[in-house]
């Protein structure tokens, strides 16, 4: 069996995001997707543990798809798998930049570990999270840019921040 990991912060989940877990989920035997805290990202809008709420909302329809939190290393994470294969969706070439470079340090970290890239569908080349937020804080219409089922968490937690 292939388990197919799809790691990210998910702050919160988009179309994007969702759009790769499904193809990748049609390729592999199993998908977990795999809320990860990132240093580099301050102010997150949800906890790790509201975000694993979240995406196992938007996926309860996919049989294959687990969502799990992880505060170590990715590289780390996939020992427990017997074949892990890593699935990264790439937005642009500066995306590919940054996760070959993360793809290479968890493949020295772990050999085992492969890392697959899918591009993005190119409706969403410019979805990304944080755009996302800023949208949310001036109380936009995010329906074309996040799963329905979270749409009112947004908006809650976007109004408490103002």
């Amino acid at each position: 069996m292939r388990t197919a990991i799809c790691p990210g912060s998910f702050d919160p989940i988009t179309l994007g995001h969702l759009n790769i877990i499904r193809r990748t989920a049609r390729i592999f035997d199993e998908v977990v997707v795999l809320v990860m805290f990132n240093a580099s990202k301050t102010s997150p809008m949800f906890t790790i543990d509201e975000r694993v709420e979240q995406i196992g909302r938007v996926v309860a329809h996919l049989s294959n798809v687990t969502v799990e939190s992880y505060g170590g290393l990715l590289a780390e994470y996939a020992r427990r798998f017997e074949h892990p294969v890593i699935v990264k969706g790439l937005r642009a070439s500066t995306d590919f930049e940054n996760e070959f470079q993360m793809a290479q340090i968890n493949k020295s970290i772990n050999p085992a570990l492969e890392t697959m890239f899918l591009t993005s569908s190119e409706k969403y080349t410019f979805l990304s999270s944080s755009m996302v937020r800023e949208l949310a804080s001036y109380g936009a219409d995010l329906s074309t840019f996040v799963p329905r089922e979270v749409i009112g968490d947004i908006q809650k937690k976007a109004k408490r921040g103002k």
